[in-house]
């Protein structure tokens, strides 16, 4: 699946349902279960290194588990996290590790930041790379957040429509929104013609995405935002199936998982 088939699913408003995969195993699964994106996220430092942020997380190790994920996601779209000190330093250094994750398999790469990140955005596009945006909570950016709702008072708000405007003018054609309130979600998403999707954004993003561990249960202490698929179900491909299907049918999230 290529870029024009996901844009073309949100713009008959068929919700995009999107997953964190780290290997070929589940790949297949996901394929099966008829996720839309599944996204090597670098969540992969906390989901299966035990760590506690995703800082550690090195390009070596994305690029690796991108190539086992298209190993066995056939024709999936595959996005892939770029990891923190992989391409803060510029757009030099960003397309550098970008050409890595697409020649391992990827279709996209994933960049957090607003602003800051316009100039890297315009760069990578301009050569043929596409780009998902992130806004809203940054998980690379935690020590200087935490792990918090972000974009919760009216300056911090307009920066972000502000931010996803330039993103979006710079090229990026996909917009991920974190840990935000559910109205500046909508807000966004009505300004915007590229999907946004969601994570502890409310209902009204263009699709949603959660971390695979936090659907299966495998989470100690899962996000708010998150909900356990597994509860009920006969199988993980079946916990997969139910996830698809309460995005698309917009019963996911609820509005216990919104801020």
């Amino acid at each position: 699946m290529f870029m024009p088939q996901l844009m073309k699913k949100a713009e008959t408003g068929e919700k995009l349902a999107a997953l964190t995969c780290y290997d070929a195993s589940y790949a297949r699964i996901l394929l099966r279960a008829g996720v839309d994106i599944l996204l090597v996220g670098d969540s992969l430092g906390m989901t299966i290194q035990g760590h506690d942020t995703t800082l550690p997380v090195t390009l070596d190790q994305m690029v690796y588990h991108t190539t086992a994920v298209r190993r066995g996601a056939g024709n999936a779209f595959i996005m892939a996290d770029l990891p923190f000190g992989s391409y803060q330093q510029g757009p030099g250094q960003a397309f550098a590790s970008a050409a890595q994750l697409l020649a391992a398999g990827a279709n996209m790469v994933k960049l957090e930041g607003g602003a800051v990140m316009v100039e890297t955005v315009e760069f990578l596009i301009r050569r043929g790379i596409p780009v998902c945006a992130h806004l809203g909570l940054l998980p690379q950016s935690v020590n200087r957040t935490g792990y918090r709702a972000q974009a919760r008072d009216d300056k911090a708000a307009l920066q972000l429509i502000e931010d996803a405007a330039n993103l979006e003018q710079a090229g990026a054609e996909l917009l991920v929104l974190e840990s935000i309130p559910a109205l500046l979600a909508a807000e966004v998403t009505n300004s915007l013609s590229i999907p946004t999707i969601g994570i502890g954004a409310g209902l009204h993003c263009d699709g949603q995405v959660l971390v695979l561990n936090d659907i299966l249960g495998l989470t100690e202490k899962p996000p708010r935002f998150a909900r356990n698929f597994m509860l009920g179900a006969t199988a993980i491909e079946d916990a997969a199936r139910r996830y698809v299907a309460a995005v698309k049918a917009g019963e996911f999230p609820a509005a216990e998982h919104a801020f």
